[in-house]
Formats: structure tokens, sequence, C-alpha cells
């Protein structure tokens, strides 16, 4: 029978919850949407995996959701000497595109487009927000900070940038190939990772060309800025709160929810 009820339950899917009897337990326990994480997994993993969803929903004769995620713009660290350092609070840390190895003074950041955008007074957050960075002065290959809350900085941690738009498209080369991949497979979703403005959904859109709708995932301060825009351009929204509250201060992020929801 049809779930008499308005709100859906999206499921994502990994190694624990790949087989047959599994996802046919989930979906008949209350799933109405899986979700395929493009950021882990091979395409031919991602491939068997809707191939079985596909197969449960004819078997049971029922429509079942299917959303590709897409991974979006990955901003990591490079590498360091020892493997990590220890950053403490008021000292001294420079980011920049030097790519021998970094220490206890500097790392590299590989991505010129941050240099570009940033300007002294906004913060770098390192590893999920644990490790929040001031920019003190910087230029078009470097960022000298002070370490504002410290803690253990790693080989290829993430880096965010919440105080300024990164001149970024949301689909990287990888997530163009892989929305070309879902498509091809028939998924009914594709959701897009690190939204900034209207611009990034229509892009996707083009790409899609009508095989899969859009779905836009607020995670992002300029995201929230431009929310009617975004709004506007897609087919719909997921408030990403766990990037949403490494990016803005946690308390923020529900009265943020129920307006965009509103």
């Amino acid at each position: 029978m049809k779930r008499s009820r308005n709100v859906k339950i999206v499921a994502t899917l990994g190694p624990a919850s790949e087989t047959y009897d599994t996802i046919r337990a989930l979906f008949e326990a209350g799933a109405d949407v899986f979700r395929l994480n493009m950021s882990h997994g091979t395409q031919a993993e991602i491939a068997e995996k809707h191939a079985i969803i596909r197969q449960v929903e004819q078997d049971l004769d029922r429509s079942i959701g299917i959303l590709a995620d897409l991974q979006g713009p990955k901003l990591r660290v490079g590498v360091f000497a020892k493997g990590e350092e220890n950053l403490v609070p008021g000292a001294g840390f420079r980011m920049d595109l030097d790519t021998t190895e970094g220490d206890l003074s500097r790392v590299c950041l590989p991505h010129p487009e941050i240099f570009a955008a940033l300007e002294p007074g906004a913060h770098l957050l390192v590893n999920d927000g644990k490790i929040r960075l001031k920019v003190v002065s910087c230029g078009a290959d470097f960022a000298d900070c002070e370490v504002v809350i410290g803690g253990i900085i790693s080989n290829r941690k993430g880096v965010n940038v919440p105080d300024v738009v990164l001149p970024l498209a949301a689909l990287s080369e990888k997530d163009r190939a892989d929305l070309e991949f879902a498509c091809g497979l028939g998924v009914d979703w594709l959701a897009l990772s690190f939204v900034q403005r209207a611009k990034d959904v229509f892009e996707a859109k083009g790409l899609a060309d009508g095989r899969a709708a859009v779905l836009s995932k607020i995670e992002k301060p300029s995201a929230v800025e431009r929310f009617s825009e975004i709004l506007d351009a897609s087919d719909g929204i997921m408030v990403a709160r766990g990037d949403l509250g490494v990016e803005l201060p946690v308390a923020a992020v529900p009265p943020i929810q129920k307006r965009l929801v509103r």
C-alpha cells in the first residue's frame, strides 16, 4: 500500500546496507528514497547498488526513489613531514602554494582560487572546524594566519572557507563524470554539494538535461544568503546541517533551517 504520509525518509546506503535483503528490509521498514554517496565507492559499486534497488522496486511493484549525491569540490591541505603537527592558539601559521612538506609553521594549500578570494580577517576552518585560523595578511600565493583554536592538523585534512564566496564551480571534473554516469543509470535525483549561487544549479540542470531532478544542498553561508535565487533554480532543497554547522555557529543552524523550510 502507498504510505499515507507526506514526510519521506532518505536512507544512505553503505557497506553494511548494500545487499538485496537489507535494501528490501529498509524499504519495507519505511525508507522512501535511497541515497548513493558518490564520494565513496567506484562507479561499478554504485551501479550494483542501483540495480539492486530497481530489482526490489520491481519485485514489490512499488516506486522507490534513488538520489545520487555528488561529492562537490573538496578543499584539502597537503602533507606534513611528520604526518601531523599540534597548532597552539596565538601562534602564527602560513598556508601557501609551496608543495614541499609542511611543518609547525606552514603547509601547502593547493588551491590558488582560495588565496585569490581571501581577505584579512577571514577565517579558515580545518578538520571539520576543529581548528580555526584567522587570516592576518594574504597574497596571491599565501595566507599568514593566527591560530584562534588549535589542535592536531595532519595530512590532507579538509578546509572550509566560510567568510567568502570562492570562485569555484560546484561541479568538479569528477562530479561531471559522476553526473553523466548517474543519469545514464536512471537515478531520480541528483544532489548538488556546496552550492553557492543559482549559477551552480543551472550548470547541473543543463548537464542533466531533464534526465534527473536537481536537489541543492544548503551547506554554506553564501547559500543561505542567496537562498531565494537558489530555491527558484532548484527542483528540491536539502538543509545539510553537518557542513552548515561547521561554517556557522551550531546554535544558528536550527533557526536557519526553520526559515529555509518555511
